[in-house]
């Protein structure tokens, strides 16, 4: 009976150690899929950003927590940025995350105030788009009175490229100084904070 027993134990404990490795390998492969799925999200669906600086407000502020839609402007090839999938293109007022075409290792974040072909033409705090007066609601200027001597352009954007400005006019780093950003720079869409700290009332704020 002592040997019958002790046959039992084994095969008892041999099916727990069966047990316990089919147990762990379905949590690696939870694990794999779910790694999977998020850099698959990551590359080509939405992406988070934190704001570092103040170009962009009051729109957005340094704290700010963004989600970036990857997907809306098409999908593109990792690494070389090539559209294989066209889905829409930026449009004037849109909010963009794009790769900074003098340091590539930097991200930046703007507003597209021109698109191919536009001409652009800048004085004082007046924006003109093709000769016509923009409406720039969005655009901010620290500066207690506007600088009506200064002047931008007239400048053409070309064919693949986009003209952008940060809604904070005086302290922006943007198309004004450094030129265009080609169309395959562009990472997204920014569409949402989902946190900001310490402005935490901006939490779920639809970014327009």
């Amino acid at each position: 009976m002592a040997k019958v027993h002790g046959k039992q134990l084994d095969q008892v404990e041999q099916r727990v150690i069966v047990k316990k490795k089919s147990t762990l390998r379905e949590y690696l492969e939870a694990a794999v899929i779910a790694v999977i799925l998020a850099l698959f999200i990551r590359t080509f669906v939405v992406q988070a950003f934190k704001i570092p600086s103040s170009s962009m407000e009051p729109t957005l502020l340094v704290g700010d927590h963004i989600l970036v839609n990857k997907f809306l402007y098409g999908v593109k090839i990792p690494f070389i940025r090539k559209t294989i999938i066209p889905i829409s293109s930026p449009k004037r007022g849109d909010v963009i995350v794009f790769i900074f075409p003098q340091d590539k290792s930097k991200d930046f974040i703007k507003r597209v105030i021109g698109l191919p072909g536009d001409r652009i033409e800048i004085i004082g705090r007046k924006i003109y788009i093709n000769a016509k007066l923009f409406e720039d609601k969005h655009g901010y200027y620290s500066s207690p009175s506007p600088s009506e001597g200064s002047r931008f352009g007239p400048i053409t954007v070309p064919k693949g490229h986009l003209f952008v400005m940060g809604d904070n006019r005086d302290h922006s780093y943007d198309s004004r100084y450094w030129g265009f950003v080609p169309l395959e720079s562009v990472k997204g869409k920014a569409f949402i904070i989902y946190w900001s700290w310490p402005h935490w009332r901006r939490f779920m704020h639809i970014i327009r």
